[in-house]
């Protein structure tokens, strides 16, 4: 049994499918088959329901998958602790964040790493939240920056910052010159959202639930539109399809040359978001995790309130 073989099994169960397995795992895959096949002889158990057009797991397999997992996470554990032996702000940071948080804090954000911690450089991938937990708890990634609320998933959290929601308008729309607008109101407008699976979509529904009965009705089909990313519905909101809710750090992604936009606050209660830095509670380098909050602090993010550094169980 190896590492290796453990990586595959894990691989599969997330893709259930051996070729995706195989691409992700940057191997043929005769060689993932094989492998996998050499796994399950030596512990004299099917892990994998084979022969349809979707892999599935057996029982014992989520065990035996679920162990694999720990495994996993603990020899990248090792690893870490060997480097905290030298330093642990030497080398990289793998980071995960969410599509509707990284464009807007990451050109702040990495420069102030740079000015914080040059030595210790950010591998940076943007996902989805149930995709970002998963990689995290594989040992994939060293940390995460999501957005509330998150499932129970066992692991330290660190509020960083919260932000207020803002509704972006065409400059020639009726609202355009009002000082605020309150959540029930959108319910009459024509609204942009982002698609299934976003976290983001979920909090806009929140704020205004009515568009979710309006999303899954026949009705909803005229009265709400899907973008793939925030900049996209940024776009159609200029273009005149409808309206939007951002969050307070996109309106200042905005080109200057770009004057078809006007954002206007939500009447009070103002809806918001709480982003947060998650982590592994086993993850040893927890110098790296301070030093990427202050340059999270350090990076000034327009239009967000900063909270105090307190780390908290999820």
């Amino acid at each position: 049994m190896t590492l290796t073989e453990l990586k595959y099994i894990v691989a599969v169960a997330r893709e259930r499918h051996f070729g995706r397995a195989a691409d992700a795992c940057f191997v043929s895959q005769p060689t993932l088959s094989v492998a996998i096949r050499k796994l399950e002889d030596e512990l004299g158990v099917v892990l994998f329901e084979r022969g349809g057009t979707e892999v599935g797991v057996t029982p014992i397999g989520l065990k035996v998958v679920a162990q694999a997992q720990r495994v996993l996470e603990e020899a990248t554990n090792l690893k870490e602790i060997a480097r905290q032996g030298h330093d642990p702000l030497e080398g990289s940071l793998r980071v995960g964040v969410i599509h509707t948080v990284g464009p807007y804090l990451l050109p702040r954000l990495v420069p102030a790493q740079i000015e914080v911690v040059p030595q210790m450089p950010l591998v940076l991938q943007e996902n989805f939240t149930v995709r970002l937990l998963e990689l995290l708890r594989q040992g994939e990634i060293d940390c995460a920056i999501l957005a509330l609320p998150l499932p129970d998933t066992g692991l330290a959290v660190r509020p960083l910052y919260d932000e207020p929601f803002f509704v972006a308008l065409p400059k020639t729309h009726p609202w355009a010159n009002r000082k605020s607008i309150s959540a029930s109101e959108l319910k009459e407008e024509t609204m942009l959202l982002l698609g299934a699976g976003h976290c983001f979509r979920d909090q806009v529904l929140e704020v205004c639930p009515e568009l979710s009965r309006f999303s899954a009705s026949s009705e909803g089909i005229q009265r709400t539109f899907e973008g793939s990313s925030l900049e996209t519905i940024r776009h159609m909101v200029a273009a005149g399809i409808g309206l939007t809710v951002l969050p307070a750090s996109a309106l200042h992604m905005q080109d200057p040359k770009n004057d078809l936009l006007v954002y206007v606050p939500f009447s009070k209660p103002v809806p918001d978001r709480r982003v947060v830095l998650v982590w592994r509670k086993s993850f040893p380098r927890v110098s790296a995790i301070d030093a990427l909050t202050q340059a999270v602090h350090k990076a000034d993010l327009p239009g967000v309130l900063y909270l105090e550094e307190q780390t908290q169980n999820a």
